[in-house]
């Protein structure tokens, strides 16, 4: 488990050989999840079901992004408890299961904060940091569900390929050379994010419009049936 954590701080700077890497940690049999659970992300993991996606990805966050800001306050957290960063993640998977938007917030505000902060210069990172954060934050929240099918295909995206990579991990030579060229990989993964995110936003019913959907039918299904009632009643053929 430390090897894995410490393999996701390549996520916290660029560093494609890394993020790529990753692949080599999973066994096989977590290769094939992985891919089953992209796939479902890349599909359905916007709206409602994007709960499901929400909590891994707070920790995800917790693991990754907020050690980094924390670093940029001059706080190390492991400083103060080794477990602290675990926690800490721990606490962003339950308030991605229970509050979905928050994950939003954090998911697009973090990095850009984290983006126009360095851009600012050290000295000034805080006043990049914290405006971005809000306002990225703020707008990530009021559009839920176009971010949270954004996000899900991206994550389910990355976590088929990455899945793929481990699942035929064993045939050695073709992965690694697929390995080799992350740019590749990247790129491979950014189509399905695109077709996924397209499919959800713009193809898959809302959940007011699967919603109303279901309400029709019930009404229609009930409709019939005192159709049939009266019908039966009156002995209508």
């Amino acid at each position: 488990m430390e090897a894995f954590i410490q393999a996701l701080k390549a996520y916290q700077d660029f560093n494609p050989s890394g993020w790529v890497g990753i692949y080599r940690l999973l066994p096989m049999w977590g290769g094939i999840v992985l891919c089953a659970l992209g796939l479902i992300m890349l599909l359905v993991g916007g709206g409602r079901a994007f709960r499901l996606v929400a909590g891994p990805v707070g920790a995800l966050i917790g693991l990754t992004f907020v050690p980094l800001v924390a670093t940029k306050f001059g706080i190390n957290l492991s400083d103060y408890d080794a477990r602290l960063p675990s926690a800490v993640a721990a606490v962003l998977a339950v308030v991605g299961f229970l509050a979905p938007p928050a994950i939003s917030f954090l998911g697009i505000g973090l990095p850009l904060g984290v983006l126009a902060g360095t851009l600012a210069g050290p000295q000034d990172f805080l006043l990049g940091f914290i405006p971005t954060l809000l306002i990225g934050g703020l707008v990530a929240a009021i559009l839920h569900r176009v971010v949270s099918s954004i996000v899900s295909s991206t994550v389910g995206a990355w976590l088929f390929v990455i899945g793929a990579l481990a699942a035929l991990h064993q045939f050695g030579g073709l992965v690694a050379a697929v390995a080799n060229q992350p740019w590749g990989v990247i790129i491979a993964a950014g189509l399905f994010a695109l077709a996924g995110s397209v499919y959800q936003i713009a193809v898959r019913p809302s959940p007011e419009e699967m919603d109303r959907i279901r309400a029709e039918k019930e009404r229609l299904k009930l409709r019939k049936a005192e159709q049939r009632a009266l019908e039966k009643r009156w002995g209508v053929k």
